[in-house]
C-alpha cells in the first residue's frame, strides 16, 4: 500500500475512531458525576504503567525488524502472551491494596475486569503489529472501528443502567475481546500459534531498552493525575482529566494517525536509502500546520467545546484546557522525535532522552500540584518546552535532520496556524472567554478558523498543499 493511501486510511480509522469516543463521552458525562469519573480516571492512569510493559515492545520489534523469522514470531507471541498473563495477576494481587490506599473500594473492582483485559489483548496484539509492518492499515482501520463500537455500545448501556464507574472498564474488556476476535480472522495461516523461546533473548533486547524509557514516559503522562487524586481530591482528577481528553483529542486525530504509518514509513526509507530527513520534515510539517491550528481554536473556544461536549458540570475545566493547549502546542513539534530514533534503531537514545524528560515533568508536575490546580496547569507548559527543544536538539544531533530545513517547516506551519486562528480570536474577542451563548462563538470560530487554515495553505504553498489540491480538483470535477 503506497504511503498516501496508508495516511488515507489511517486518518479515516483514527476519526471514525474520535467519533465513537467523542459521541460515547458526551452521553457518558451526562450519566456519571466528575467524582465517578475521577475514580475510572485516576485507576487507569494506575494501571498505565503496567499497560507500558504489557508486550516489553515486542510488537515495535515485530514491525521494524529486517530479518523476521518463524522462530522470532514465536519469541514475539511467547512475549505477548506470557506478560499478558503474568500482567493480569500482578493487577489482581494489587487491586486490594490500590483501593485501600485511595479509600475508594470501587478501584477495587475496576482493576478486577482491567486484569481479565490484559489476559485478552495478546491474541490482538500479535497481528495487530504484522498488519502494521504490512501497511494494511485498511485491515487496522476495521479492526479499531469495530471494537471502539463494541467498547462505546457497551459502556454507554451499562452506565445508562447505573452501574457506575465499572461499566467503562466492561465497555474496555468488550473493546478488547472484539479486537482479538478481529485479529484471529485477520491472522496469516502461517503464523504459528505455538510460542516460542529460541529467539526471545533478541526480542527482549530490543524491548528492555525501549521500555526503559516508557516506563517513565508513562509516569511523567499520568503524573497530575496521580498527584492531584492524592492531593487535591477524585473530584479535581475528574475535571484534570476530561481537560486532557479534550486535548489529546489532537493526538487521537492526527499525531496518531501519522506515526503509525510514519513508523514502517521512516524503517522503510532507512533500510532502503539509508536516511529518512525528507519525510521526518514532511510529516512534522503536516503535524505542526494542523496542531498549532487545533490549540489556537481548543484556547479560544475552550468553554463552548466543553459545554457542547461535556454539559455546564464541567465548567471547572475550561481554563485547565486552555493551559494544557498552550502546553500541546510546545509539545507539537516534537511529536515524531521518538519515531525517527526508533526507525533508525536508535533506542538506547530513546530511554535516555524520555527518562530526562521525564524527570524534569515530574518535577514541575509535582510542585505545580502542590500548589493549586492552576498552577499544575503552567509547570506542564514549562515542562512541555524544556521536552519539546531537548526532543528536537537530539533529532538534529543524531539523526541528522537538516535544522534549517526543519525551522523553516515551523515558520510555515506557524503562519498557517496564525492566519487559521483569526476566525476563533475573533469569536474570543466578541463573545468573552466564557461566552453563555454556545452555538454562535463555535460557529464563527470554526468556519472561519477553517477558511483560514485553507487559505494560509495555499498563501504559504505548505506541504499540505499536495493533499488539498487534489482534493478540490475532485470536488470540483463533481459539481462542474
Amino acid at each position: 500500500m503506497s504511503t498516501r493511501r496508508s495516511l488515507v486510511f489511517s486518518f479515516l480509522d483514527r476519526y471514525a475512531g474520535l467519533v465513537i469516543s467523542i459521541i460515547s463521552s458526551m452521553v457518558i458525562a451526562r450519566m456519571l458525576s466528575p467524582a465517578e469519573i475521577g475514580v475510572y480516571s485516576v485507576t487507569i492512569v494506575l494501571l498505565m504503567f503496567v499497560a507500558t510493559v504489557r508486550d516489553m515492545g515486542a510488537g515495535t520489534y515485530l514491525i521494524q525488524e529486517k530479518n523476521l523469522t518463524t522462530d522470532r514470531i514465536r519469541a514475539v507471541w511467547a512475549v505477548q502472551l506470557g506478560l499478558g498473563v503474568g500482567l493480569a495477576l500482578v493487577v489482581l494481587l494489587a487491586s486490594y491494596p490500590v483501593a485501600l490506599f485511595y479509600k475508594e473500594p470501587r478501584m477495587r473492582d475496576i482493576m478486577l475486569v482491567i486484569a481479565v483485559n490484559y489476559v485478552v489483548n495478546p491474541f490482538g496484539s500479535l497481528t495487530y503489529a504484522w498488519l502494521m509492518r504490512e501497511m494494511r492499515f485498511e485491515s487496522l482501520a476495521l479492526m479499531r472501528f469495530l471494537s471502539s463500537l463494541c467498547g462505546a455500545i457497551v459502556s454507554i448501556w451499562l452506565a445508562w443502567l447505573g452501574f457506575g464507574p465499572i461499566s467503562l472498564a466492561l465497555g474496555s474488556l468488550m473493546a478488547a475481546v472484539a479486537n482479538a476476535l478481529l485479529a484471529i480472522y485477520f491472522r496469516p495461516a502461517s503464523f504459528p500459534w505455538l510460542p516460542g523461546v529460541r529467539e526471545i533473548k533478541t526480542v527482549l533486547s530490543f524491548g528492555s531498552k525501549l521500555m526503559s524509557g516508557s516506563i517513565f514516559g508513562v509516569l511523567a503522562a499520568n503524573a497530575p493525575e496521580l498527584l492531584i487524586g492524592k492531593l487535591q481530591s477524585l473530584t479535581a482528577a475528574g475535571f484534570y482529566s476530561r481537560s486532557s481528553g479534550l486535548v489529546q483529542m489532537f493526538n487521537r486525530m492526527v499525531v496518531d494517525a501519522v506515526s503509525s504509518v510514519c513508523l514502517p514509513w521512516f524503517s522503510k526509507q532507512a533500510r532502503e536509502q539509508g536516511e529518512f530527513s525528507g519525510p521526518f520534515i514532511k510529516a512534522t510539517a503536516y503535524i505542526t500546520a494542523l496542531g498549532w491550528t487545533f490549540c489556537v481554536g481548543v484556547i479560544c473556544l475552550a468553554q463552548p467545546v466543553i459545554r457542547v461536549l461535556y454539559g455546564s458540570q464541567w465548567d471547572q475545566s475550561v481554563d485547565m484546557t486552555r493551559l494544557l493547549a498552550v502546553a500541546t502546542a510546545f509539545g507539537v513539534p516534537a511529536s515524531l522525535c521518538n519515531i525517527a530514533f526508533l526507525s533508525s534503531g536508535a533506542v538506547s537514545i530513546i530511554a535516555r532522552l524520555t527518562i530526562f524528560n521525564a524527570c524534569q515533568t515530574i518535577f514541575f508536575v509535582a510542585l505545580g500540584a502542590s500548589q493549586g490546580f492552576t498552577q499544575l496547569g503552567l509547570s506542564i507548559i514549562v515542562a512541555a518546552a524544556i521536552s519539546s527543544i531537548f526532543s528536537l536538539r537530539q533529532v538534529v544531533k543524531h539523526i541528522g535532520i537538516p535544522l534549517k530545513q526543519l525551522l523553516a517547516s515551523f515558520a510555515n506551519s506557524a503562519l498557517v496556524a496564525l492566519l487559521a486562528g483569526m476566525g476563533p480570536l475573533a469569536a474570543l474577542w466578541a463573545y468573552g472567554p466564557y461566552p453563555e451563548v454556545i452555538f454562535m462563538p463555535l460557529c464563527v470560530g470554526i468556519v472561519t478558523g477553517a477558511l483560514g487554515f485553507v487559505v494560509g495553505v495555499f498563501w504559504v504553498k505548505h506541504p499540505l498543499q499536495e493533499e488539498l489540491t487534489p482534493l478540490w480538483l475532485k470536488l470540483k470535477s463533481r459539481f462542474t
